[in-house]
């Protein structure tokens, strides 16, 4: 499967992605055949990446998988988790989140409210996924300013682009003990050389999580006190249904997928929200087309989504978001060497929030960009380079209900270059190093934003007069390969010139939007702006796997199969450079180990994530105590003949937080302004099967 690309930004290991065929076998990670895969990160689909590219499928996904795509991501060197609570969380890349973060499904985009405000969940369920995909770094060729810090793309087969022979499926079953979970998903695919034809369904229900502490809680019904996260139970469910149609140079195909969600937020214990967004995509390509052309790709895709806050189950503050996205995306024939695409993207949205606590007006943004990524193979590596320019127009229509919000409109014209460079030193090492300047126009809610958000507990203020956030990022890359042996390490730096921020004004506003008032009986707000500042974010990540017993290991007896020691950690430092102050929600240093053994249809892995204190924290926030988790996880993969048809059986456990450890993220806003709200859940077990055929 070909999934557009993000830009040239740095490197991590080179990858030859693969994924089992059928698409069903991919979760039991163990199809009988397999075919290559273009990764997120080279558009031309080369197995030696420059950029920085992680990837979660099969066994391993199915085992790592949570609730939300941040906490299934968490852990992966460079990635952490906004943690609003076990229900909302959406990755954090290198110290950067928010619209800094592109969110992709299939490669095209996905309209929510998640970077909006934190206690929004992303619209994505992770167990009805083949693959999961992150680029750390920025992504401004293909993507644009909203992936400077990275581009996560959650891949399904929704849309076959590859013609299927019979039926095939999945069904995927499972529950754990610390938040009551009950989850259940299945997939069916049937099709031949012509046509194809995929649906799929799930059902995910949770009960309030488990921590190891006794915490209060005022929701009707509920407890006084127990050792269980308030309000933070739910329940997801929805479906998808699509197909393609074949022909000797291509296909074209469309699916229509709905998510539905209802979720308590935690910060609140009275109030829950129900989500619901549908996707309705249109894809297609086309091989050599005309003489000059490889292949002309492209997507689009409709976005429905709308939420609904509840206090006590009445209805409250409603946000909806519309939009479309198209690209197009064009590779040429080999140009002297040169190899590369040339590409179009254009995007629309309509934002709208209606009730007493919104904070943003209504709003229009559409944005229209052109982008070229072009790779020169030489004989010890290669270059690549490429470009790209937007014209983004933002529109505040105000609000009938709230006189506050300014009514204008503002157009902004980003561009962003990189440069990158890939150095087969010896057999064994690999180079790399980038070199990426980024810009970003500001989004609707840091330009016209007026109001109480009580997700942040603070008011918050936009600043229509914000120009683009610019910044450079240089990056340096090395990796080791011997055998089973391997080891990557990446040093970045990356320099902001005007990064907008959220940051205390030292004022209060009441309800009304009172400033400073002196009556000491109105509740208040304290008051954070949007405002561009300098800023520099520096960081290091790094992993590692040795092979102690097996075949290339250490001690290379077979009989009693493979133990790997496998090893990851990562820093970053982030800094306002105008005032020497720590940036809020960074994570401290990480560092984990896990000892991973294998033999024939078993495997077991077990090991700790060490998070370090995070005392480096801005005046506002307070700073996280040192915490280690313990965990382990195992499975075993068999195959049973039921009515003539074989069928792959995946076993699965996995136990988190072993000893029941009493930690807080140092990247949730939850951690800042209601410490002992949220605290990371206790220990748990999650047992499940998977089954393909």
């Amino acid at each position: 499967m070909a999934c557009l690309a993000g830009a040239v930004a740095g490197f991590s290991h080179p990858v030859q992605a693969q994924e089992a065929s059928p698409p069903a076998a991919t979760a039991a990670a163990s199809g009988p055949s397999l075919r290559e895969v273009t990764v997120t990160g080279n558009p031309l689909g080369a197995t030696d990446l420059i950029v920085p590219v992680s990837t979660l499928q099969g066994a391993e996904l199915a085992q790592q998988a949570r609730g939300t795509l941040g906490e299934t991501l968490n852990g992966t060197p460079g990635v952490s988790s906004t943690y609003f609570g076990p229900n909302a969380s959406r990755p954090i890349i290198r110290g950067l989140d928010g619209d800094r973060i592109r969110v992709l499904n299939n490669g095209g985009a996905t309209l929510d409210a998640s970077a909006l405000s934190f206690d929004h969940a992303v619209p994505l369920e992770p167990i009805t996924v083949d693959r999961i995909e992150v680029l750390r770094g920025p992504g401004a060729l293909q993507y644009g300013g909203s992936a400077v810090g990275g581009v996560v793309n959650v891949i399904d087969n929704r849309i076959p682009r590859e013609a299927l022979n019979g039926v095939t499926g999945k069904v995927d079953l499972g529950g754990a003990t610390g938040n009551g979970e009950r989850s259940s998903a299945a997939m069916v695919e049937g099709g031949n050389e012509r046509y194809a034809l995929h649906v799929d369904g799930f059902d995910r229900r949770t009960d309030d999580v488990k921590v190891p502490l006794s915490l209060a809680c005022e929701r009707a019904g509920s407890p006084a006190q127990a050792s269980r996260i308030c309000n933070s139970a739910s329940r997801a469910q929805g479906g998808a249904l699509g197909g393609s149609v074949f022909f000797d140079r291509g296909y074209l195909g469309a699916s229509v997928a709905t998510y539905q969600t209802t979720y308590g937020t935690v910060a609140e214990d009275n109030v829950s929200i129900g989500m619901r967004s549908n996707r309705y995509a249109l894809e297609g390509e086309w091989r050599q087309p005309v003489a000059l052309l490889e292949n002309l790709k492209f997507q689009f895709s409709h976005s429905d989504y709308r939420h609904t806050e509840y206090e006590s189950g009445v209805a409250g503050t409603r946000f909806s978001n519309q939009g479309n996205d198209l690209r197009l995306e064009a590779r040429h024939q080999p140009w002297s060497g040169v190899q590369g695409v040339v590409g179009f993207q254009a995007e629309s949205g309509r934002f709208a929030a209606v009730g007493d606590e919104a904070f943003a007006p209504y709003s229009r943004s559409s944005s229209q960009a052109l982008f070229v990524h072009e790779e020169l193979p030489t004989a010890w590596g290669k270059l690549s380079a490429g470009a790209r320019t937007e014209q983004v127009t933002v529109r505040s229509l105000g609000n009938a209900e709230v006189d506050r919000f300014q009514v204008g409109e503002r157009r902004f014209n980003p561009h962003s270059l990189a440069l990158g460079a890939l150095w087969n030193v010896a057999p064994a090492w690999l180079l790399t190093s980038n070199l990426a300047y980024t810009e970003r126009a500001p989004k609707d809610y840091e330009l016209f934003a007026n109001g109480p958000h009580l997700a942040t507990a603070a008011w918050e203020t936009g600043n229509s007069a914000l120009s683009k956030e610019r910044s450079t990022s240089l990056e340096l890359g090395a990796q080791w390969k011997s055998g089973p042996h391997q080891a990557a390490l990446n040093a970045y730096q990356t320099r902001f010139a005007n990064y907008i921020g959220l940051l205390p004004s030292g004022d209060v506003l009441s309800a009304e939007g009172q400033r400073n008032p002196s009556d000491a009986s109105v509740s208040t707000y304290p008051e954070y702006r949007y405002v561009g500042i300098r800023a520099r974010f520096t960081g290091l990540e790094g992993r590692a796997t040795v092979r102690l017993q097996g075949p290339g290991g250490l001690r290379p007896v077979s009989h009693w199969g493979t133990l790997d020691l496998q090893l990851r950690g990562d820093l970053v430092r982030a800094i306002n450079a105008d005032t020497q102050e720590a940036l809020p929600r960074i994570a401290p240093a990480r560092l984990g180990a896990s000892l991973a053994w294998s033999l024939g249809p078993w495997s077991l892995r077990g090991g700790f994530d060490h998070a370090a204190a995070q005392s480096r924290v801005p005046s506002d926030s307070r700073a996280t105590a040192a915490y280690t988790l313990w965990n382990a996880m195992g499975s075993y993969k068999t195959t049973a003949q039921w009515g003539g048809q074989r069928t792959q059986l995946l076993w699965y456990a996995r136990l988190d937080n072993l000893t029941n450890q009493l930690a807080y993220s140092a990247t949730s806003i939850l951690t800042t302004t209601a410490f002992p709200k949220a605290p990371l859940p206790g220990r748990s077990l999650k047992v499940g099967l998977q089954l393909a055929f």
